[in-house]
């Protein structure tokens, strides 16, 4: 009986000391882009605050099911993370008939990121302004051509919400790994533009090799403040914030998630967390498990009709 005791003091200890050893975070797109910079800004702040070392592993492709499914089968400890975009969280299961995972196969730990998509063309394309895209897509139909992180991607859609309400054709070219190799080509003037989140663009367009023409939403960016908003431009319901997220193997025990997500918010909420955030044009925006799950939800439930209007299938 003492044995068992001294066992089971043990367990409790071992369970208490998490984590005890180096967390990794699977990222599911290739290396550049928002959804790795949120795992790197993340893995580098919180190692100090877990106190061991988080790593990040890129597993683009397939629409983040690669990334997804490895984090599905992983351990239920919590030393495998997902570093979850929105666009592969809601839209891609609504688009896609043979799903790879479930979202019963995670539960969330907290929101990280959030950021509005913005409007980029290379800077060869003869346009300046959004209402001269399309001017020019109207006059050359079918002509111009996006990128995205994907079919399902929050890029994707917005494309398709660009195309709908200013009555311009364009062709989708998805890079199922993410927005590194899409924003490449756009730089070699292999696409005509894309759309995402800014981190990724901002340099460039510092440099005057790409143009950022419209802010989706209603607000302009703080670090792009000479960039109209497209409710700006008149076309107020091409509306479309990208969020990132890290979620857990669906039976993580409780007080694992409970201390991650703890330590996650000690990090969000820090200043320095936020200003750099700032920098990169993102917002610092932290939500805990059952903010997080209820946000799913609720875009689950608003994306849905959108889908289905917008008529985006999986290619």
């Amino acid at each position: 009986m003492t044995l068992v005791a001294v066992l089971a003091a043990a367990g409790v200890s071992a369970q208490d000391a998490y984590p005890s050893r180096t967390v990794t975070m699977v990222v599911p797109t290739v290396a550049a882009g928002t959804t790795d910079l949120s795992a790197r800004m993340l893995a580098q702040a919180l190692a100090p605050v877990l106190g061991q070392s988080v790593v990040v592993d890129n597993r683009g492709g397939g629409g983040g099911s690669i990334a997804a499914t490895a984090v599905k089968r992983a351990a239920p400890d919590g030393y495998t993370l997902l570093m979850q975009y929105s666009g592969y969280h809601v839209i891609t299961p609504l688009i896609t008939p043979q799903k790879q995972w479930e979202h019963a196969d995670f539960q969330p730990v907290a929101n990280v990121l959030s950021a509005p998509q913005i409007i980029v063309v290379r800077s060869s394309l003869p346009v300046k302004t959004l209402a001269d895209l399309i001017a020019y897509a109207k006059a050359n139909p079918g002509k111009l051509n996006y990128a995205s992180a994907g079919t399902g991607s929050l890029q994707h859609v917005t494309g398709v919400m660009l195309e709908q309400h200013a009555g311009i054709q364009m062709v989708h070219v998805p890079y199922g790994k993410g927005t590194g190799p899409a924003l490449q080509d756009l730089l070699g003037d292999q696409v005509d533009l894309t759309f995402g989140t800014a981190p990724s663009f901002l340099p460039h367009a510092a440099t005057g090799k790409l143009r950022v023409l419209a802010v989706t939403g209603k607000e302009r960016l703080h670090n792009l403040p000479d960039v109209p908003t497209t409710a700006e431009a008149g076309y107020p319901k091409v509306d479309a914030t990208s969020w990132f997220a890290v979620f857990a193997p669906a039976a993580v025990p409780k007080p694992v998630i409970d201390k991650l997500s703890a330590d996650i918010r000690t990090v969000v909420q820090s200043t320095a967390f936020r200003q750099k955030a700032l920098e990169y044009g993102v917002t610092a925006d932290y939500q805990n498990p059952r903010q997080l799950g209820d946000k799913v939800q609720a875009d689950l439930a608003s994306w849905a009709p959108v889908v289905k209007t917008l008529k985006l299938a999986a290619q």
